[in-house]
């Protein structure tokens, strides 16, 4: 804490070249005695505070109008600049309507001088007062230097270089809290008097000691802090809080949230809108945070000009899912960002420079230079219209032959080759992008984005069955142009796609980039993911010999993308919904959104925040965010065990305590060890596949999945070592198919080949599924398995740090 004064103790930091008068009061009804008392200034007077560090600052000024015999407070107009930025210009407390009321404004400043001048302005020969300054540093990490940016969706950088204004600060559901809860001083008010329709949203609040803060969030909200929850009632209503904001100013959006209603992970996606644009679409806690109950916040920066008032900020279930219909906020900070002359209140720097000011001259001659462009344009328009082509009348677009260039060009890709009319037939050949389709186009495609012709769902956004004009069968993948997850994903996608070609990847035909669009194009995969072939009851079970085979087409993809570019591929996202099976049944991997160059050969990892599906994610890469191909391999194993299983890695319907990682599987040892045992196998693979599977060619399977689960990197095998596994378990399952038909053809009674008995399901006495690592680490306890359940799971994976 650098300094709070209050009068008593201003003396060695205040200075004034004229006079000041202390007044005070014995009572009021005010939360401090430091409102009982306040000192006025005729002229123009100073703080000065040492610093011990440079950083982030809260500056707190508080007032309250004494009532005393020299002057009427209320009357009081004035200034308060520091060396660089305008705090308040011209302040009035009727301004405020904050009258006959004590109140604070707060300030988030990045000191980065030995010392901070607090400078009071009398204006037009009134007084000035302050009852109490509060400067009090704050934690290096509570505002980060990048943000994302609204309207339009993209990355903001340079948060630490401005200054803030804090104009609300919500703890939602629950009650006030100030410096007795939260220990960096802030106050947070309640937010139903903010509530377009209360009736919407119910209250939820959990024991503080419930809630765990990740190491990065931690200084921000306390452990003394309850969090609040505000609970969507209906999924046809969205619960929204209006506010009252300047228009003229920027204004960072900082949206608190941790899942404490969900009972499982993965169950609760909802969307958030600011100013009824949507700003996180099917936002899944649990995937971003690795477990229930842990705090969580997102930054937007958002252009008042862009938007209206009064500001909205609404939270509505995602009803693309089939968790729950639900949608939770706990806490909600708007705070207003300096101009580009450094002011927070009014449009002059502290020099009195006018905020976005130009001379006449500058004026006159942008002007000029407008007017002469446009002349120019109207002379080439000209020019073209006198050479137009015979027959323009029946062309499909009046533009593509009177205007240079499409409007793709100013759109994302900004590409010369992004060229075209609705029916484009340009290729982006020089990028390797494939063919630029028109949004019309794809709109005929998709049947007008018909909701039947949805074929899958993602958090990029949906995906369509189209076809072409020529018949051409296609998966259209619209994003969401105002997600920031969409875009990113696009981008990282079609930079991916367009220097990769293998049998075993998914073939990109095109994209559209027009307006705000976000859409690519890719071969239709006629059978869909291998997840459906594994759990839907609807479709045939797969042959052993069809999912060696599969298996060992995405390996190939794997492996490709690991060694076959100039500079390897992590997937970052391997799991069966993302390898998909075309009308053969060849596999091919998919969705490459979240992607990662791998590491040079200078590095041993890739430094990045934790992205991926829970289940299958590495558990080294969540502990230390270091990113290896390792990681891939790991998530290949658990592919490996649901193809021989037909069970999902998670079963979100176990007990809580199961789902989280105080359960059993984060004891060391996990499948890897257990798998060794004797007759274990026997008892959880797919029955399906009972009487079918040769024993050498599961076991040889078997060691694939258990070396990609190693606890460590280090002791997994590369995507190379792992295609050779399954092509020589595939070797051995056709060789035995081979010598049982022979046998058969030379024995009268045929020699039945060793096969597996595949005993009946696994309970307990009150009727729950055991889990699959309850039947690894007890098999002499497993009943045997008389019906298959695609519900089953692998409990090892439900924690993210053990197997």
């Amino acid at each position: 804490m650098a300094g709070s004064l209050s009068l008593t103790t201003t003396g060695k930091y205040f200075s004034s070249n004229g006079r000041d008068v202390m007044v005070s009061i014995s009572s009021a009804n005010v939360s401090s005695p430091i409102y009982l008392s306040a000192q006025i200034f005729i002229e123009e007077a100073t703080f000065t505070f040492p610093m011990t560090c440079p950083g982030w600052h809260w500056i707190r000024l508080h007032f309250f109008t004494l009532s005393n015999n020299e002057f009427n407070l209320q009357n009081a107009k004035f200034t308060v600049t520091t060396d660089t930025l305008v705090l308040l210009r011209e302040f009035n407390v009727k301004d405020n309507n904050n009258m006959n009321d004590w109140f604070f404004n707060e300030f988030l400043v990045n000191v980065t001088t030995e010392r901070l001048s607090i400078k009071f302005s009398p204006v037009k020969g009134g007084p000035a007062f302050i009852n109490a300054i509060e400067v009090v540093s704050a934690p290096d990490m509570l505002i980060t230097d990048i943000g994302s940016t609204l309207f339009p969706v993209g990355p903001f950088n340079g948060l630490s270089t401005q200054s803030y204004q804090t104009m609300y600060r919500f703890n939602v559901g629950g009650p006030e809290l100030t410096s007795q809860n939260d220990t960096l001083g802030p106050t947070w008010v309640i937010d139903e008097q903010y509530q377009a329709h209360k009736e919407l949203g119910k209250n939820v609040s959990v024991s503080p000691t419930v809630i765990k803060y990740p190491e990065e969030t931690g200084p921000i909200r306390t452990m003394e802090v309850e969090m609040g929850s505000a609970n969507v009632a209906s999924p046809n209503f969205n619960v929204t809080w209006n506010l009252n904001i300047d228009l003229v100013y920027q204004y960072l959006i900082r949206l608190h949230f941790c899942d404490i209603v969900s009972k499982s992970l993965n169950d609760l996606y909802f969307n958030v809108y600011i100013n009824g644009k949507t700003a996180i679409s099917g936002i899944d806690l649990s995937t971003l945070t690795g477990s229930l109950a842990t705090a969580y916040y997102k930054d937007f920066v958002v252009n008042s000009s862009m938007v209206s008032s009064p500001f909205s900020i609404q939270i509505g279930p995602w009803t693309q899912g089939t968790g729950a219909i639900d949608a939770l906020l706990n806490g909600l900070e708007v705070l207003k960002m300096n101009n580009s002359v450094g002011s927070l209140d009014g449009e002059f720097s502290v020099d009195g420079k006018l905020a976005n000011g130009v001379n006449r001259g500058t004026v006159a001659a942008v002007g000029f230079a407008m007017m002469f462009g446009a002349f120019v344009g109207l002379g080439a328009m000209a020019v073209k219209w006198q050479k137009r082509p015979q027959g323009w009348e029946n062309w499909n677009s009046f533009s593509s032959w009177l205007l240079p260039l499409h409007s793709g060009d100013s759109s994302f890709m900004n590409s010369k080759n992004s060229l075209g009319s609705r029916k484009s037939q340009f290729f982006s050949s020089t990028m390797g992008l494939g063919r630029y389709f028109s949004f019309a186009e794809l709109t005929d495609a998709t049947k007008n984005w018909d909701a039947n012709a949805v074929i899958g769902v993602g958090g990029f956004g949906n995906v369509y069955y189209g076809e072409l004009d020529d018949g051409t069968k296609v998966a259209v993948k619209r994003g969401n142009p105002q997600s920031e997850q969409g875009i990113n994903e696009f981008q990282t996608e079609i930079q991916m796609l367009s220097k990769l070609r293998h049998r075993h990847l998914v073939s990109l035909i095109g994209y559209c980039d027009e307006n705000t669009e976000m859409i690519l194009v890719y071969k239709f995969m006629s059978n869909g993911p291998l997840r459906d072939h594994l759990y839907r009851k609807d479709l045939s079970p797969l042959s052993w010999k069809q999912r060696l085979e599969i298996c060992i087409g995405a390996a190939r993809g794997l492996h490709y993308l690991h060694t076959g570019a100039a500079q390897g591929i992590i997937h970052c996202d391997v799991k069966t919904t993302n390898i998909l099976l075309d009308k053969l049944f060849i596999a091919k991997m998919a969705d490459f959104g979240l992607s990662k160059d791998a590491p040079t050969s200078e590095q041993n990892h890739v430094s990045t925040a934790v992205k991926g599906s829970f289940g299958c994610l590495d558990p080294e890469y969540f502990r230390k965010k270091q990113l290896t191909d390792k990681s891939d391999v790991y998530s290949f194993g658990v592919v490996l065990l649901e193809v021989l299983c037909a069970r999902p890695a998670l079963n979100p319907a176990l007990p809580r305590e199961q789902v989280n990682n105080d359960g059993p599987s984060s004891e060391p040892g996990g499948v890897g060890n257990a798998m060794e045992r004797k007759g274990m196998l026997e008892k959880i693979i797919d029955p399906h596949l009972a009487g079918a599977i040769n024993p050498e060619s599961m076991k040889k399977f078997a060691e694939a999945a258990e070396k990609c689960l190693a606890d460590y990197s280090v002791d997994r095998p590369t995507m190379g070592d792992v295609l050779w596994n399954l092509e020589y378990a595939l070797q051995l399952q056709e060789a035995s198919l081979q010598g049982k038909v022979k046998d058969e053809k030379k024995a009268s009674d045929p020699i039945v080949s060793p096969t597996l008995v595949v005993p009946v399901a696994a309970s307990t006495p009150d009727n729950r599924p055991i889990s699959l690592l309850e039947q690894v680490r007890n098999p002499a306890e497993v009943p045997v398995i008389n019906e298959h359940s695609g519900t089953e799971m692998f409990a090892q994976y439900t924690t993210i740090s053990g197997r």
